[in-house]
């Protein structure tokens, strides 16, 4: 046998053994086409479409860490106590929080049926100077702020009340409350109309919440009847004028507020509010406040606006006064480092016209006077 036979003998037994193995081999099915999540612009930007499904999804939230100091108002974060001698340190508050949202949406032919959450999660620091817990840091763990849904109209479930969202809080300043304007979270059922022409209304029928922070009322629904909360608005160009009136079903007692905005300029906007309530139990606790008429007296009010140097930078201030002659001013600056880094530096001041002196009854008198300053350094990353 000579090379040249040798050689091809040898490729047709290498041809042979290949055909076989691949006679044998297993054929590995093609892979399905990917499906890529899709943009859903409906409802505006930074919605898309849940795989499977019509429904548009949005997910958004904030990381925040509050630096506060002074005596103003409420604030989230804990501040140095001295336990042993029952004494407020009077030193910084810390807070930080993250916040996490989701929207969806989708068309039905009842109409847009929506969904919103809010859910946080707050992390503050306690020293304390007595006791076993040494200095301790404070979880405060996790809330449900807001989960609600809306088939066209109407919203079901969590939300603020009726008599804040509808008529508008009171200006873009972090301590808005000095002297507050209605109480907020509340299990609800409410319509709202839009007729298309500027003109809106709404109807809320409330359960109210109990208030942690004030032990001299009832905020929660105590019989088979509801508060209940209804307003209409007028909105155009130049601004909107609003009204909301509340019923307080467990002291029986009226709330109401008017409100005007003003879009001055592109860089200038201003606002105003009046509210009025009835105190018929003024004689109980709390100075004749309810879950509406959280100021003092009949009567408050509240004025401020925004000014925008240019796009990064705003000017926002508040002024507020009741007819217990407590008054406030809070005023800040608010700048975008970047685009969803935003640092605001606010300056707080209250004067306590009446105050309770801690007794049972709350003696509420005008001699005890007291002027605070505070102020807040709030960094807060949006997304």
């Amino acid at each position: 046998m000579n090379i040249k036979s040798l050689l091809l003998g040898s490729a047709a037994a290498l041809i042979a053994v290949s055909g076989a193995r691949a006679a044998d081999a297993v054929t590995v099915a093609e892979p399905e086409p990917a499906e890529y999540v899709k943009i859903c612009d409906v409802y505006g930007s930074g919605y898309f479409y849940i795989p499977g499904t019509e429904t548009c999804l949005r997910i958004g939230g904030y990381v925040r860490y509050d630096i506060s100091a002074g005596d103003v108002g409420s604030f989230d974060g804990a501040r140095s106590t001295d336990v042993l001698n029952g004494k407020d340190q009077g030193t910084w508050h810390k807070n930080a929080r993250f916040e996490l949202k989701t929207w969806t949406g989708q068309e039905t032919e009842l109409g847009t049926l929506k969904t919103y959450t809010e859910t946080k999660i707050q992390f503050g620091n306690s020293a304390y100077y007595a006791g076993a817990d040494g200095n301790q840091a404070h979880n405060k763990g996790a809330a449900l702020v807001y989960a609600w849904m809306q088939l066209g109209g109407l919203r079901v479930g969590l939300d603020d009340s009726a008599f804040d969202t509808f008529i508008g809080y009171a200006g873009n300043v972090l301590n808005d409350t000095i002297v507050p304007y209605g109480d907020f979270s509340t299990n609800l059922i409410q319509y709202n109309f839009d007729a298309g022409n500027g003109f809106s209304a709404i109807v809320s029928l409330e359960e109210g919440s109990v208030d942690t922070n004030n032990v001299f009322y009832v905020g929660t629904i105590d019989s088979y009847v509801p508060h209940v909360v209804g307003g209409v608005k007028y909105t155009q160009g130049w601004g909107a004028i609003t009204g909301v009136v509340a019923y307080d079903s467990n002291y029986e007692e009226w709330a109401g507020k008017v409100r005007a905005d003003f879009n001055v300029t592109s860089e200038l906007s201003l606002f105003a509010m009046f509210g009025y309530g009835t105190d018929k139990h003024s004689l109980d606790v709390a100075s004749g406040r309810d879950f509406y008429k959280q100021w003092g007296g009949h009567w408050a009010w509240w004025a401020g606006g925004t000014y925008k140097f240019n796009p990064k930078t705003s000017f926002n201030l508040q002024v507020s006064g009741d007819a217990d002659k407590n008054y406030g001013v809070a005023a800040n600056v608010a700048y975008d480092i970047v685009s969803g880094l935003t640092v605001t530096a606010e300056v707080d001041y209250d004067h306590f016209g009446h105050f309770n002196d801690g007794t049972p009854f709350g003696n509420w008198t005008a001699a005890d006077k007291k002027n605070n300053v505070g102020g807040f350094l709030r960094f807060q990353r949006s997304f």
